[in-house]
C-alpha cells in the first residue's frame, strides 16, 4: 500500500467516529440542523416574507413555509439572478447548478458558500468509509476517472453557473489531482461521443483502480474500452478495485457491467442531487444509504399518496415509517425551503436511517390507475433477465392507450437488449406476472381485462444513445426516463425500433 492509501485509511478512522456520533443522536442532529437553519437565514427576504422569526417549533414551520417544486421557488431564483443579495440565505450564490426539468426547462440550483462542502466532504466520506468497512484503500494510490460534465463554468446574473459534476471537478482535493483522469481539456469536451474517444484514449494503458459515475455512462466507457482493445474491463484494469454510481438504479445494469468487467467488482452507490447529497453506502451488508443529517439538510417527508396535494401530511425522521414510500423534501443552508426535490424513497432503517431511491414523484403509470413505479419495473426487469439470461441494456415503460389494432390498452415495454432472451414471449409473459404481483392495482387490470398483458417493443443497439443524441441529451446529466405517464418519450424513439419478429 502506498502513502495515500495508508493516510486514508488513518483519516478514515476519525470521520467514522464522527459519523457515529451524529447518526447515533439522529433527531438531536437534525433538531440543530433545523435551528441553525432559521438563525442563519432571519435577515433574509424569504424569512421575512413567511414570517420565520416567529417560528419556533416544526409545527410553527408547516403553517409558514409551503411545499413548492422549482416552479414555486423560481420567482426568488429570480430575484437573484437580476442582482438582488439576502433573498433565500444570505448573501449570493458562489454557483448555480444548472439542470433540466421535466416541466420547468433549464433550472438554476443555488448552491453557497455554506452548502458546497456538502457536495465535497460526503463524497469523501463515502470512500473514505469503504476503505475503512473493507480495509481496501489502495485505490487511494492509482488513477480514479470521475465521468463527469464538463467543469468549464457560464455565468447567470454573474454567478458561476454549471453541471454540478463540472462544479464539483474544481473542489476535487489537491491531493488526489494527480489521480484524477481524464484530463482538464478532456473533460472540457462537450460533444459525449468525442469525448468518450478521448477518454478510452487516455486512460487505457493507464493504472485504473476506481470508477464514478452514473452506470449508463460507465456502461459506454465500458463497451468502447471493450472495443478498442478487444479485453474485458477488468483485464485492462487489473488494480481495478470499486466502481461508485448514483443518478439512478444499478441493479437494472449490474449483471450487464460485471459482464463488462469480466468479474465481481465491488460497487458503493452514492445519492447526489443539485440540491444536495443526500445518501452514500456506509456498509457492503447492510441494505440502504446512510441519509446524511448532519451538512445543512433539514429534511421533511410526503407519505407518496398526498404527494401534490394542496395540504399534504409532512413528517420528520422523528415519524416516518419503514418500507413506505415517501417524496423527499429538503430545506437547505443553500436557501431551498420547503423544495420538492422530485424523489421518493423508502426507509431500510431506523437505526441508523437508511434508504433506497424508489422513484421520481413525476415518474410513474397511473393512466389507468394502477400507479406503477420505476422501483417496481426496476426490480421486475432484473429478476426476469437474471431468470432468462437476458442482458439488458437500456429501458422505458409508457402507457398504449388507443393501440393501433383497436385492442385493449396495455403498459408497453422499450428495452435494448445486449443478450436476449431465447424466447421473448415467455419473457414477456414472466415479467408481467412478475409485475402483477408487485402491485395489486395493475394485477387488478389485468385480471379485469382492462388492460391487456406488457407488450415488449425491441430497441435497436446504441438506440437509446442515438435517440438522446439526437435531443441533444446525450451525456452531461442526461438519463431516459424509466416511466412516462404519457408517450412524450416513447413516440420518438419508435424510430431506433428492431424489425418485429
Amino acid at each position: 500500500m502506498g502513502i495515500k492509501g495508508a493516510a486514508a485509511k488513518a483519516l478514515a478512522a476519525v470521520f467514522a467516529r464522527d459519523i457515529k456520533r451524529w447518526s447515533s443522536h439522529p433527531l438531536q442532529t437534525q433538531e440543530a440542523q433545523f435551528r441553525n437553519l432559521l438563525s442563519q437565514s432571519r435577515e433574509t427576504a424569504f424569512a421575512r416574507e413567511h414570517g420565520l422569526a416567529r417560528v419556533k417549533s416544526y409545527e410553527d414551520f408547516k403553517k409558514q413555509v409551503p411545499i413548492r417544486d422549482y416552479e414555486g421557488l423560481r420567482p426568488f431564483i429570480d430575484r437573484i439572478i437580476e442582482g438582488e443579495r439576502d433573498v433565500l440565505w444570505p448573501g449570493r450564490p458562489i454557483y448555480f447548478a444548472k439542470t433540466s426539468g421535466t416541466t420547468s426547462g433549464v433550472k438554476y440550483i443555488p448552491i453557497t458558500k455554506d452548502s458546497i462542502s456538502n457536495h465535497i466532504d460526503s463524497a469523501r466520506n463515502a470512500l473514505l468509509m469503504y476503505a475503512l468497512k473493507t480495509g481496501n484503500s489502495s485505490f487511494f494510490d492509482g488513477k480514479m476517472i470521475f465521468l463527469s460534465g464538463s467543469p468549464v463554468l457560464g455565468e447567470t446574473g454573474g454567478i458561476k453557473t454549471g453541471r454540478l459534476s463540472g462544479i464539483v471537478n474544481h473542489h476535487v482535493p489537491q491531493v488526489l489531482k494527480g489521480n484524477q483522469m481524464p484530463g482538464y481539456e478532456t473533460n472540457c469536451i462537450e460533444d459525449w461521443e468525442q469525448k468518450l474517444d478521448r477518454i478510452v484514449e487516455e486512460t487505457m494503458k493507464e493504472d485504473m483502480r476506481l470508477i464514478s459515475g452514473i452506470p449508463p455512462w460507465m456502461q459506454m466507457y465500458f463497451d468502447r474500452l471493450q472495443e478498442r482493445t478487444g479485453k474485458k474491463v477488468g483485464e485492462l484494469f487489473p488494480n481495478l478495485q470499486l466502481l461508485v454510481h448514483g443518478g439512478v438504479n444499478f441493479q437494472p445494469y449490474r449483471e450487464r457491467m460485471m459482464e463488462s468487467m469480466g468479474r465481481e467488482t465491488d460497487t458503493i452507490e452514492t445519492f447526489p442531487a443539485s440540491e444536495g447529497f443526500i445518501a452514500f453506502q456506509d456498509s457492503l451488508d447492510e441494505k440502504g444509504l446512510l441519509l446524511i443529517l448532519n451538512k445543512g439538510i433539514f429534511f421533511e417527508f410526503i407519505p407518496a399518496e398526498e404527494s401534490g396535494k394542496e395540504n399534504p401530511e409532512r413528517v420528520t425522521i422523528r415519524d416516518v415509517e419503514l418500507n413506505k414510500n415517501y417524496a423527499l423534501i429538503l430545506n437547505t443552508n443553500a436557501g431551498l425551503w420547503g423544495y420538492d426535490i422530485g424523489d421518493t424513497v423508502k426507509f431500510t432503517s431506523k437505526d441508523p436511517y437508511r434508504l433506497v431511491v424508489s422513484g421520481r414523484t413525476k415518474h410513474f403509470i397511473s393512466a389507468f390507475g394502477e400507479h406503477v413505479i420505476a422501483e417496481e419495473v426496476e426490480s421486475v426487469l432484473a429478476e426476469a433477465a437474471r431468470e432468462m439470461g437476458a442482458l439488458v441494456n437500456e429501458f422505458t415503460v409508457a402507457p398504449q392507450i388507443t393501440p393501433p389494432d383497436e385492442s385493449s390498452p396495455y403498459h408497453e415495454w422499450f428495452i435494448e437488449f445486449e443478450k436476449e432472451p431465447e424466447n421473448l414471449l415467455d419473457f414477456r409473459l414472466l415479467l408481467d406476472n412478475k409485475l402483477r404481483q408487485k402491485n395489486i392495482y395493475y394485477d387488478d387490470l389485468v385480471r379485469g381485462h382492462i388492460l391487456q398483458p406488457l407488450m415488449i417493443r425491441r430497441v435497436q443497439r446504441q438506440g437509446f444513445s442515438q435517440y438522446m443524441a439526437s435531443l441533444g441529451r446525450l451525456g452531461g446529466q442526461n438519463k431516459p426516463p424509466r416511466l412516462g405517464n404519457d408517450r412524450s418519450f416513447a413516440k420518438g424513439l419508435e424510430n431506433w425500433l428492431e424489425n418485429e419478429k
